[in-house]
């Protein structure tokens, strides 16, 4: 059979997103007998597809390519690489053809991937298991991937703001490393964008477009650092603190772990005497429809619980905690009870399966639920 690792180096090449040890690790599997006795058997080759759009196969495309990639495989590398790029076209028409009338269907791949998108448009998936280096368009070395965590080297040639934008799906999480120090967790449904060195002379700003993260900032008076989206602006000189800004949520939150951080509404010039200042163990709500800061003391545990992979309740309304379980799981819950919606639960999740928390859950409030594969109906 065909290993899901090498189906999966077949999606990204046609989406120009591999790796070149990835390319090599194709060819090197295309070239055992074995694999093309496999495709002999399993598929005609041909590129004759049956477009029945409700039943089409992406997978069923991909084996029949891979059948004709194999029998050139006594052929020179060079003629099998013009092979593929010959078939590569149809295959992507036929990809984009299937997905045009299955989107009501089927849960788009890319929503399911953690994706890096490059300064000049170019987005590559991310493997959480993958070791690899990151390259601009001209070759030239970044960083790079080690596992769950992308770092970028300081000392790259770059010598102007060139951004990557990473963005993590609902059910995963990431870190990068930007390239002063700064360590930067994200959280599930999030986008930071970035640049990839920061200059001299120029203050560090990033861009986190929607979600959460939390950032340990690395020290630099003579380059104060500034968190940005579209409401709301954090500056910091070096501290730890937690922001988060969904699109649903009514307020971006902002709690402070240590050192100190300044609030100001985006399109304002930074001045010290309007903006807002929070201190360790506090929480400021800066309101998105009123553009107004609230602040209260913060249950740093609660809110930093993620990092660890942890979700934990205290006394929180069923309703409100739905988006955290959708976003923690990748699921899609549909609540029909609204008895459960207003209950307060107080519960702590790390290692459970969604399967193994709605178990608990029904333990405190007997619920009727039913789970189909990403998606959780009560009633």
């Amino acid at each position: 059979m065909v290993p899901e690792k090498i189906k999966n180096i077949i999606v990204k090449y046609l989406g120009n997103q591999a790796f070149s040890s990835e390319i090599e690790e194709l060819e090197k599997w295309l070239e055992k007998d074995d694999n093309e006795k496999y495709f002999t058997e399993y598929v005609k080759v041909n590129f004759i597809i049956d477009l029945n759009f409700k039943k089409f196969n992406t997978l069923n495309s991909e084996t029949k390519l891979l059948n004709l990639i194999s029998r050139e495989k006594k052929m020179q590398r060079l003629r099998r690489v013009k092979l593929f790029y010959r078939y590569v076209a149809v295959i992507v028409v036929f990809f984009s053809l299937a997905y045009f009338y299955t989107k009501k269907e089927t849960i788009n791949t890319a929503q399911q991937n953690i994706t890096l998108k490059m300064d000049n448009g170019n987005i590559r998936v991310v493997e959480e298991q993958e070791n690899a280096n990151i390259k601009d368009k001209d070759g030239n070395v970044l960083g790079s991937q080690k596992g769950n965590v992308i770092e970028y080297n300081p000392k790259n040639k770059i010598e102007k703001l060139v951004y990557n934008t990473l963005t993590v799906p609902y059910g995963k999480r990431f870190v990068v490393k930007l390239s002063d120090g700064t360590k930067v967790n994200l959280n599930a449904g999030t986008s930071l964008r970035y640049p990839v060195k920061f200059l001299k002379g120029k203050k560090r700003q990033v861009f986190i477009e929607n979600g959460e993260a939390f950032f340990n900032v690395t020290k630099d008076k003579k380059h104060p650092f500034i968190v940005s989206n579209k409401n709301l602006n954090i500056k910091v000189l070096g501290t730890k603190f937690n922001v988060s800004s969904y699109p649903e949520d009514k307020n971006i939150a902002t709690v402070l772990v240590e050192g100190s951080v300044s609030l100001y509404v985006s399109n304002d010039i930074y001045e010290p005497k309007k903006a807002t200042l929070l201190k360790p163990g506090y929480k400021a709500d800066f309101s998105k429809k009123k553009a107004s800061i609230s602040i209260e003391k913060a249950d740093v545990e609660v809110c930093t619980a993620w990092i660890d992979g942890r979700i934990i309740l205290k006394h929180m309304k069923f309703n409100d905690i739905i988006k955290k379980l959708e976003r923690h799981y990748n699921v899609k819950i549909i609540n029909n009870n609204k008895f459960l919606g207003e209950e307060f639960i107080t519960a702590t999740f790390d290692i459970e399966t969604i399967e193994q928390v709605f178990e608990a859950i029904n333990e405190l409030h007997p619920i009727k639920f039913k789970i189909n594969k990403n998606q959780i109906i009560i009633n």
